[in-house]
């Protein structure tokens, strides 16, 4: 009997583009252009952009309904600054409608437009269930077509979100370029309130399970108990600590010969963590700017 034959493997070098931004329950205004904030050396291959406060965090938003308006705007923000270079026929209207429909379904009687019940934690916004293969295949195709120009020179890469997610004012979005999602598998979120009461939204972590080909990604957005006082960065440190220890990820049992995909944050290949950490200096604030000043960086 002869022996089997190595499978053969490779390795893919991806840039990655990682930002946070506590947005202080601000809406985006009119016209607001994210694409100094995106934009990088040479374009990335996936996007993995976190905001915290993206609602006010008052009463009725972290003990009512969950109002994913301001979502839908940074969403649609994100994809106008990723795309703004190709041509609006790269990605079909239908592509744009079928990313954002599952914001929210139809509203019950005593919902509001746009909002919808507090802990539907379950409910991962991804393309992975709206989409069919053959409808995926002619995007993909459609973006290898249009990937370079009559000259032969590249055209920008296209973007299409791949997952996002939303507890209290906590948001996380992931997105990939368009021919790079047909490689996504197991995707999976799994988020953890660490506000009121120790376990309310308002503070916490939403995290984004992936793997890539066969590489296994963790996205962690995090948003740490704040504070200056003595103890409150332990209070910080014991977030953490619950993060990795409550965020599981469930995944039905693979098939024979195949390995269960990450079950913790821990067990994944790559781990992006990223929030407003809420960290401080321990300094005053004259004290630091003092120090700016004189641009003593090796005292911080």
């Amino acid at each position: 009997m002869e022996p089997e034959a190595p499978l053969a493997t490779g390795s893919l070098n991806l840039r990655m583009f990682v930002g946070t931004w506590n947005v202080g329950g601000k809406p985006p205004h009119e016209g607001l252009n994210l694409r100094d904030w995106l934009k990088s050396p040479a374009p990335a291959d996936i996007y993995v952009l976190g905001f915290q406060e993206i609602v006010p965090l008052n009463a009725g938003n972290v003990l009512g309904a969950e109002d994913n308006g301001p979502a839908v705007k940074w969403l649609s923000l994100i994809r106008q600054a990723l795309n703004s270079n190709n041509n609006e026929q790269e990605i079909p209207q239908y592509y744009n409608n079928v990313t954002e429909a599952k914001h929210s379904s139809s509203p019950q009687p005593d919902q509001q437009a746009g909002i919808k019940p507090r802990l539907s934690f379950s409910d991962l916004l991804s393309l992975e269930d709206e989409l069919g293969n053959e409808d995926l295949e002619r995007l993909v195709n459609l973006n290898s077509n249009l990937s370079s120009s009559e000259e032969g020179s590249p055209s920008p890469p296209c973007y299409c979100l791949a997952a996002s997610k939303q507890m209290v004012g906590i948001f996380l979005c992931v997105w990939v370029r368009l021919d790079l999602y047909k490689h996504i598998s197991n995707l999976k979120v799994s988020c953890v309130g660490r506000g009121i009461m120790g376990y309310l939204g308002n503070k916490g972590s939403i995290s984004v399970s992936m793997t890539l080909h066969q590489t296994t990604f963790c996205f962690v957005c995090t948003h740490l108990t704040s504070g200056e006082k003595e103890g409150d960065e332990i209070r910080r440190n014991s977030d953490v600590v619950e993060i990795l220890k409550k965020t599981r990820f469930s995944h039905s049992c693979g098939g024979f010969g195949q390995a269960l995909p990450p079950e913790s944050i821990l067990d994944h290949d790559k781990i992006v963590w990223l929030g407003d950490l809420n960290y401080r200096l321990a300094a005053g604030c004259g004290d630091t700017h003092e120090l700016l000043k004189k641009k003593t960086g090796k005292h911080f």
